[in-house]
C-alpha cells in the first residue's frame, strides 16, 4: 500500500541567511548572496573569478569549538542545517532504529583533502591530522548528522554532482514508503568555494566572469547570462510517514509525492541539447503521482544560468508541457543563492515546500532581458499561487547526466 510521505521541518544555511526562515525572508526580498571573495588566496593564486556565494553565517558563530576542528565546513554546513530542521519538526521523539538519514554532496571534503595535501608537502607526514580521512569522505556529512542524532536505521550518501540531494529526497521517500524508517532526515550541503574548484570550474568556462558586479553575476534566462556562481551551504528536510506525523501532532508543510532519476548518456558536462531523458524523468515523476500535466502550478527548475544549460532545460520543460507550459510560473532561484552543486537541489526543494505552504512562488534576479529562445513564464517577484490542491516540480541535473526531478504537493 502506498504512504503519504510528508514534510515536517526544514533547515538551512545560505548565502542568504544562517536559518531557512532567514534564507526564506532574504529570497522573497529578491537579496543576492553573491559577494566579492577577500581572503588572501585570491592574489595569491589570480584566479580568474574572484566573487562567489558565501555562506552568510560563519559555521564558528553557531557551532562549538570541537565541533569546526574536527569536521570538514561541508559537515558543519550539514549538521546546523540538520539541527534547524530537527528542532522545527519539534525534535521527534522516535526510536534510533527507526531514524534514518539520505544526504548528498557532490565534492565532499575537498578543503580538508587540499589543506591535508599542503601540510603533507610543506611540513611532512606527521603533521597531517589523524582525522583527515574522516573529515575528507563525502559521507562526513550525513555521518554527522546521523550521529547527532543517534539515527541507526541506515544513514546514505548520494554522489551524484548537482543532482544529488534531488536523489538523496527519493531514496527517502522509498526508505519510508518500504518501512524501513518512521523519519528520514534527508538533504545536501558543499563547501566547495576554494581556488582549484574555481580555477577549474573556470577553465570550461562554466562559471560568470562578472567580477565587477557579483550580485547581478547569476541571471538564468538572461540573454547575458555567461555562467553560474559558486555557492556554499545546506539544506536539511524532516521527512516522515503521514500517519507517524498526525501521531504526534506535527505540523505538516506539504507531501512529498515522490520523483524520478534517470541520466542523459550523452556528455560528462554538457547536457543533451533536447533535453529527452530529462523530459522523461519529469513525466515520470507526474505520472508516478498521479497527476496530469494540467495539475502542475509551479517548477523551481535548475537554472544555473549557463548559455547551454538554461535552453536544455527549457527544451525539456516544452517536450513535457507543450502549449501548457505558457501558464506554469517557474522560479529560478540559483540566481539568488548561487550554486550549491550537490546541496542545490534539497535548497530548492525547501524553497518549492515553502512557495507550496506559504501559497507564494518566489523572484528570479537579474532577469532583465529575458531570452527570446526561452519563453517562460519567470516569475520575478514574488507572485501569489492559487487556492486548492497544488502541484509542484523541483529539477536538478548534473555533471555526468544525472537527471532527478521531485514532486511535492500542498496540504
Amino acid at each position: 500500500m502506498t504512504k503519504k510521505i510528508v514534510i515536517t521541518g526544514i533547515g538551512a544555511t545560505t548565502p542568504l541567511g544562517g536559518t531557512a526562515v532567514d534564507t526564506w525572508t532574504a529570497l522573497l526580498a529578491g537579496e543576492s548572496g553573491a559577494t566579492t571573495l577577500e581572503q588572501a588566496w585570491v592574489a595569491q593564486t589570480a584566479i580568474p573569478v574572484t566573487f562567489a556565494a558565501q555562506a552568510r553565517v560563519k559555521t564558528v558563530d553557531v557551532l562549538q569549538r570541537f565541533e569546526v576542528k574536527r569536521l570538514d565546513p561541508s559537515s558543519q554546513f550539514a549538521l546546523i542545517a540538520g539541527r534547524e530542521a530537527w528542532a522545527d519538526a519539534g525534535s521527534p521523539a522516535v526510536e534510533p532504529e527507526r531514524l534514518a538519514v539520505d544526504w548528498a554532496t557532490g565534492i565532499g571534503g575537498v578543503w580538508t583533502l587540499l589543506d591535508a595535501w599542503d601540510t603533507l608537502r610543506e611540513r611532512g607526514p606527521r603533521r597531517v591530522l589523524p582525522m583527515t580521512v574522516p573529515m575528507l569522505m563525502p559521507n562526513g556529512p550525513g555521518a554527522a548528522i546521523g550521529m547527532d542524532l543517534h539515527a541507526r536505521a541506515g544513514i546514505t550518501t548520494v554522489v551524484s554532482a548537482c543532482a544529488s540531494s534531488t536523489e538523496a529526497l527519493i531514496n527517502a521517500y522509498k526508505r519510508l514508503q518500504s518501512g524501513l524508517a518512521d523519519i528520514v532526515i534527508a538533504g545536501g550541503s558543499e563547501a566547495a568555494i576554494h581556488p582549484l574548484p574555481i580555477a577549474s570550474f573556470a577553465a570550461m568556462h562554466a562559471l560568470s566572469t562578472r567580477n565587477d558586479d557579483p550580485a547581478t553575476a547569476s541571471r538564468p534566462y538572461d540573454v547575458t547570462r555567461d555562467g553560474f556562481v559558486l555557492g556554499e551551504g545546506a539544506a536539511a528536510l524532516v521527512i516522515e510517514t503521514e500517519e507517524h506525523a498526525k501521531a504526534r501532532g506535527a505540523h505538516i508543510y506539504a507531501e512529498l509525492l515522490g520523483g524520478v532519476v534517470n541520466s542523459d548518456a550523452y556528455h560528462v558536462t554538457a547536457p543533451d541539447p533536447e533535453g529527452s531523458a530529462a523530459a522523461r524523468a519529469m513525466l515520470s515523476t507526474i505520472e508516478n503521482a498521479g497527476a496530469t500535466l494540467a495539475d502542475v502550478s509551479h517548477i523551481n527548475v535548475h537554472a544555473t544560468s549557463t548559455p547551454v544549460g538554461d535552453i536544455a532545460e527549457y527544451n525539456a520543460l516544452k517536450r513535457v508541457f507543450g502549449d501548457l507550459l505558457d501558464g506554469i510560473p517557474v522560479s529560478a532561484t540559483k540566481a539568488s543563492t548561487g550554486h550549491l552543486l550537490g546541496g542545490a537541489g534539497a535548497l530548492e526543494a525547501f524553497f518549492t515546500v515553502k512557495a507550496l505552504s506559504d501559497r507564494t512562488a518566489p523572484p528570479t534576479i537579474n532577469l532583465t532581458s529575458q531570452d527570446p529562445e526561452i519563453p517562460l513564464d519567470v516569475v520575478t517577484t514574488p507572485r501569489a499561487l492559487p487556492a486548492g490542491d497544488l502541484l509542484a516540480l523541483s529539477n536538478s541535473f548534473g555533471f555526468g547526466g544525472h537527471n532527478a526531478v521531485v514532486a511535492f504537493r500542498s496540504v
